[in-house]
């Protein structure tokens, strides 16, 4: 799993097989998050944590949007 990725504990990465659209997977702590990136960042899932940490990272998804969308296409 190529991490893309770490800031203040949170992971962002991808796995070697992912699928259309657009999507980066984040780990904090035990909990794992998985956000679609399209015009917006949403939450497509999440499990184990908590509000506030889902909050910190969609913004992190969002200010590093351009990073995670490049690094989706130097995959193949």
């Amino acid at each position: 799993m190529p991490k893309i990725f770490e800031k203040d504990g949170y992971r962002f990465y991808f796995y070697s097989n992912e699928h259309l659209p657009i999507h980066v997977h984040v780990s904090y702590g035990g909990g794992e998050a998985i956000f679609i990136l399209d015009e917006t960042v949403f939450l497509r899932e999440s499990q184990g944590l908590k509000v506030r940490e889902l909050t910190k990272a969609q913004e992190l998804a969002e200010d590093n949007k351009e990073l995670i969308i490049r690094r989706w296409n130097e995959r193949s």
